[in-house]
């Protein structure tokens, strides 16, 4: 079956809106009139999958109002990325067997934000400030004596952890420790789905009768977790993957959109790349061929310097990944296209029971 219509509860006006919700209810009702007009029954329990994971589609990240929206270099980045992934999910909902949706869950005392840390005067460190190891070992930049009772160690130990965390990165050579402004707190209104994309889920679920699966990730208060998979410095000598699903099913392809194209999405898919490349060599291409990326369904962090600028801006890594994955083999294609005209899946729709 082609494309469908966007259902008429669907505003494209809700996307910029931080006070959109889904209604359960109503869009319950709206689910069963779906299956009636147009003759659908409920997920395909067949042996082929249609993924769609969903990276961090929060309200911090997806709104000016939150406190760390993914703008992107237009302003607008991740608000107008929801409205299209909205309206790709609407129009592409029979194809679309599962949804899969991480979280950004975060607590109080994190090593990214200004609480864990203080300055050589004991004041909070600020916002976007960059620590390493030097930073730490000259004592501009130390953990914060507070956290003594939090069952974190003592202030030797953390210290100790802080430097060895930095210079892991550091050899890594993906990220440096940067403080982020405190985010998608458990509980709070910036930890929620963004409404558009929380309707979207909820409504594929209710008319494919098969449940979201949702993947918290990023409460360890002594790490980073951009990637749903694991941290970005493990703790253990064994590998901490986490939220370990198979990407892409067997047989089946696995769409990927959310945010920030240049962090949480983009750790995420290059640890789906060392998961297939674990694999002997001769799965590697058919694996890589099963990923598609909606590319206008994610922005990059930027930070903009009120005056035309950024005071950082992170567009040109998450470009370089686009480019790294398109060379792996991985599909780099657009939302508003039809998906029958995506490479290679005219063929895998046609054998989609």
């Amino acid at each position: 079956m082609g494309s469908f219509p966007l259902p008429e509860f669907y505003n494209p006006e809700n996307a910029s809106k931080w006070s959109h919700r889904a209604d359960a209810s109503k869009l319950f009702l709206a689910a069963q009139d779906w299956r009636k007009r147009y003759h659908l029954s409920g997920r395909d329990r067949g042996d082929f999958d249609v993924e769609l994971l969903l990276i961090d589609v929060q309200r911090d990240f997806c709104f000016p109002e939150g406190s760390l929206f993914v703008g992107g270099r237009s302003g607008s980045g991740a608000t107008e990325d929801n409205r299209r992934l909205a309206e790709f999910m609407y129009r592409n909902i029979s194809h679309i067997d599962d949804v899969m949706a991480t979280q950004d869950s975060h607590i109080p005392f994190q090593i990214f934000f200004p609480s864990f840390w203080i300055d050589q005067n004991g004041e909070p460190i600020k916002p976007f400030t960059t620590i390493t190891a030097e930073t730490i070992k000259s004592g501009e930049a130390r953990p914060n004596p507070d956290m003594a009772g939090m069952h974190l160690g003592q202030q030797e130990d953390m210290q100790k952890w802080a430097i060895k965390y930095c210079q892991q990165l550091e050899k890594n050579g993906k990220y440096k420790l940067c403080i982020w402004p405190f985010h998608c707190l458990k509980g709070s209104e910036g930890h929620a789905f963004a409404g558009v994309i929380e309707e979207a889920m909820l409504f594929h679920a209710l008319v494919k009768s098969c449940q979201t699966e949702y993947l918290p990730k990023g409460d360890h208060p002594l790490t980073e977790s951009y990637s749903v998979f694991r941290p970005e410095v493990d703790r253990n000598k064994v590998p901490d993957w986490r939220n370990f699903i198979s990407i892409p099913p067997v047989g089946g392809v696995t769409i990927i959109a959310g945010q920030a194209s240049s962090h949480c999405v983009k750790s995420s898919i290059d640890d789906i790349a060392t998961q297939i490349q674990e694999q002997p060599k001769e799965l590697w291409k058919a694996d890589f061929n099963s990923i598609y990326i909606l590319t206008d369904c994610m922005s990059a962090v930027t930070v903009p310097d009120g005056k035309g600028g950024f005071v950082a801006d992170y567009t040109a890594e998450a470009e370089a990944a686009q480019a790294r994955w398109a060379e792996l083999g991985m599909h780099l294609v657009k939302s508003t296209d039809p998906m029958e005209s995506w490479p290679d899946m005219k063929r895998i729709l046609r054998n989609h029971r």
